[in-house]
């Protein structure tokens, strides 16, 4: 009770010390700071598990360990979330679409801890999967607690999700400046000036804070031994063109992965499914295990031993046949191993394999250039190169690919060509999936807002805060004499129909009986024979875009709002617009 007592006078001295855009700075970085803790401490904890996994590994063992350690920590993460958290933690950047598009962005608290602890298992034991998603997760939930603690209206609210989750990219990958570009391009509605300071603020301290624990070294260390060359354009378009290609694999996979568990009941039976799954893939091919950092790493050295160390093929790694088949395998491999560690019940992001899977299919599209002498390629350039090319055709941010992948390898200098294949890599995927991994689900559900202002105001107002209820109503049995006494006392120009437990009937427009009610003969006239039935009516629980449409393609005023056959009221085209012009202002302003 005293720690409440506590933050009411907190909160009573900022509002008479401190303005809001003032203290949006100060939140701001206080997010930034832990979002950029978070980052260090899921970062070190997944390298201490797999240092510990796999340390001793040779080269040119397979290790049949392989098969158990997946399952085992995806097994840790389940029990994690049953027996503990008792309720359902999400995907990561898909979770925060989602609050952003359904609950006004309330995330629960857990998720401030819950992301990092399972995702920590699951990557760390080998599920093939990235550590960013879970990253931005924890940021937001940051964000939104910090706001609903504070008190914080719902605009600021949203904001400083985008604040977290720029916050979040920033530190994990160390790269501030497209860690606002992708709170601008995937996560955020809308942004201003004041907006952007906050993201700068954000961004920096979250870096700061990564840089003094792990250092500020790039994160893919890159040294480019050959800039851009002009005659090589063509051979960065085609690398475009197939990067879309597998990035429209990777979503297709993904959904089509993801549909197969989603109809198994058990989680027991997904984890065993799922599990072995995956345990086997990892097995046969050990580049897939985790995060693929190292072997990413390796890919932009044009080093291709992260195709056999460890498995079964080692004694092959001289045959340049066996290691493109290798290559093949391991990108198509690649996405059903992500989508099969999320079938099994695993935490974890998809940048991380989004960037394993461009690198390695920008280093065999340049091997195979080079070994039928079809050109002389840079094999590190391309494996760059093609990281931003399936980050802008699986996550549709092309803004974000280019700043990204230049900022975490220090590949400035192949900023053109970054800039080639990504943008038709994000044209040639668009021809097959017309929305992200992350957005597909809310977009089939008509629950995506987030890059569209007008439904997102519309997913602000309720149809219940908008019904009217001063509409006289008259019974069914009543007579036209009635209707005139009821129409002199009001102002409307539309009568609902009512029986006496409140069912709707129909109702009765001023305009159909102009003709007739100064006809003193017709006023016996019963009124159930002068009742129309509506051409449409609204539900209370149907969305304010649906209420829209209808009111589109009626054409109508004035709309009855029916539950279950019983009256309620009606909503009128006019306080819609009212109320939608207010919020789109609100929503808007600076």
């Amino acid at each position: 009770m005293k720690k409440y007592k506590v933050l009411k006078r907190f909160l009573i001295w900022r509002l008479r010390h401190v303005n809001d855009r003032q203290f949006l700075m100060i939140v701001s970085a206080v997010v930034g700071i832990l979002t950029g803790l978070a980052a260090v401490i899921i970062k070190i904890s997944v390298h201490v598990i797999q240092s510990l996994l796999t340390g001793n590994f040779t080269q040119d063992y397979s290790n049949y360990l392989y098969l158990t350690y997946p399952m085992i920590g995806i097994l840790i993460a389940l029990l994690f979330i049953k027996l503990l958290i008792r309720q359902h933690v999400g995907h990561g950047i898909p979770s925060v679409l989602f609050a952003i598009s359904k609950t006004n962005g309330k995330i629960k608290q857990h998720n401030i801890f819950s992301s990092i602890i399972t995702s920590t298992f699951t990557v760390g034991f080998g599920g093939s999967v990235g550590l960013e998603g879970p990253t931005v997760a924890t940021g937001a939930a940051i964000g939104s607690n910090l706001g609903r603690l504070f008190h914080l209206n719902y605009k600021q609210i949203m904001l400083l999700l985008g604040v977290a989750c720029a916050g979040a990219m920033a530190a994990i990958f160390k790269s501030p400046i497209a860690a606002i570009v992708f709170a601008t391009e995937v996560i955020m509605i809308d942004l201003t000036m004041a907006s952007a300071v906050l993201l700068l603020i954000a961004s920096s301290t979250a870096v700061l804070t990564s840089y003094v624990f792990l250092g500020q070294g790039a994160l893919y260390p890159f040294e480019v031994t050959e800039s851009f060359q002009l005659k090589d354009i063509h051979f960065y378009i085609i690398l475009g063109i197939l990067a879309g290609l597998v990035s429209a694999y990777f979503t297709k996979m993904y959904i089509f992965i993801e549909s197969i568990f989603s109809k198994i009941t058990s989680w027991q039976k997904r984890l065993l499914i799922g599990g072995l799954a995956l345990g086997i893939l990892i097995f046969f091919f050990p580049a897939l295990y985790g995060e693929g950092y190292e072997a990413v790493n390796s890919a932009l050295k044009g080093d291709i031993s992260s195709l056999y160390n460890n498995s079964i093929f080692y004694s092959f790694r001289d045959n340049m046949w066996v290691i493109f088949i290798l290559f093949i395998l391991i990108i198509l491999m690649k996405a059903i191993a992500t989508a099969v560690t999320f079938g099994a019940g695993g935490i974890g992001g998809i940048f991380a394999p989004t960037l394993f899977m461009g690198a390695f299919t920008g280093l065999f599209y340049a091997k195979l250039v080079n070994y039928f002498e079809l050109g002389q390629l840079m094999d590190s350039n391309f494996a760059l190169v093609g990281m931003g090319g399936l980050i802008a055709g699986v996550l549709h941010g092309p803004l974000t690919a280019i700043f990204l992948i230049a900022e975490i390898t220090g590949g400035y200098e192949l900023f053109v060509p970054l800039m080639i294949t990504a943008t038709i890599s994000y044209a040639t995927v668009k021809i097959f999936i017309p929305n992200s991994v992350y957005t597909y689900q809310l977009a089939k559900r008509g629950e995506l807002f987030t890059h569209h202002k007008d439904r997102a105001v519309l997913s602000m107002m309720k149809v219940t805060k908008l019904i009217e209820r001063n509409f006289r109503s008259i019974g069914p049995d009543e007579t036209l004499g009635d209707l005139i006494k009821i129409i002199s006392e009001s102002q409307r120009n539309i009568f609902p129909v009512i029986d006496n437990e409140n069912k709707f009937l129909g109702l009765i427009r001023l305009d159909d009986i102009r003709q007739i009610m100064f006809k003193p003969e017709l006023y016996k006239t019963h009124i159930h024979s002068l009742m129309m039935t509506p051409e449409v009516i609204i539900d209370p629980d149907e969305s304010m875009e649906v209420v829209a449409k209808k009111f589109q393609d009626s054409g109508k005023f004035n709309i009855a709002v029916i539950k279950d056959g019983f009256y309620l009221g009606f909503i009128s085209r006019a306080k819609v617009f009212s109320k939608y012009r207010s919020l789109l202002k609100y929503f808007s302003d600076d």
